[in-house]
């Protein structure tokens, strides 16, 4: 007997509707809709709960097959868990050249490194252009942590596209500014997260 059929068969024993039954298991109804549909299946964590709640056992619940499939798409919310991860704190550490001395100021007849509050001597929109990319990497870092556990079709497709092209539009303009050491670190930052990106397909 599939899983789907046999969880649709406990819950009708203790005449649970889907609803008290997600409430039980700290899910949402949908969860429960489609593990009795056939159409996916519940992490570890959940198949504990399920198996802990009507008093069988998890082997008692899952066929062989069964079991491989949870095991590799648990392994893949794993994979993608660190991905996000990796991609969230890369992100966020960009707001580390507000305070640190990466950006090449000429001063006199030298350049002198100094920190992104501190540059002074280029023309204001150039440094709100620059003020611009780091914020709104950072702010991609903080809502890719944030929604990790989101599971949205239109942001779990274009979650890591967002950070990679703000990414690559950072070592652009960098290059083009020129500043040289930004623009290393942040092509760094995206050989990265191009390499966490390809790992986890």
């Amino acid at each position: 007997m599939e899983f789907n059929v046999k969880l649709q068969e406990l819950r009708k024993q203790k005449n649970l509707t889907q609803e008290e039954l997600a409430q039980v298991l700290f899910v949402s109804r949908t969860a429960i809709s489609k593990w009795e549909s056939g159409r996916g299946y519940p992490n570890i964590e959940s198949l504990k709960a399920i198996a802990g709640f009507f008093g069988v056992t998890v082997d008692e619940l899952l066929s062989g097959e069964e079991v491989m499939t949870i095991a590799e798409e648990d392994n893949k919310q794993k994979m993608n868990r660190m991905c996000d991860l990796v991609l969230g704190l890369l992100d966020i550490s960009v707001a580390l050249f507000l305070f640190l001395p990466i950006f090449g100021q000429k001063s006199g007849g030298n350049i002198t490194a100094v920190s992104l509050l501190s540059l002074t001597e280029i023309a204001p929109y150039v440094k709100a252009v620059y003020f611009a990319v780091i914020i709104l990497i950072v702010l991609s870092g903080i809502i890719t942590l944030a929604l990790q556990n989101f599971n949205g079709r239109f942001w779990l497709q274009r979650k890591n596209k967002i950070s990679l092209i703000l990414n690559a539009l950072g070592v652009l303009l960098f290059i083009l500014s020129p500043q040289p050491y930004a623009a290393a670190i942040l092509f760094v930052f995206l050989l990265i997260k191009v390499a966490v990106t390809v790992k986890k397909k």
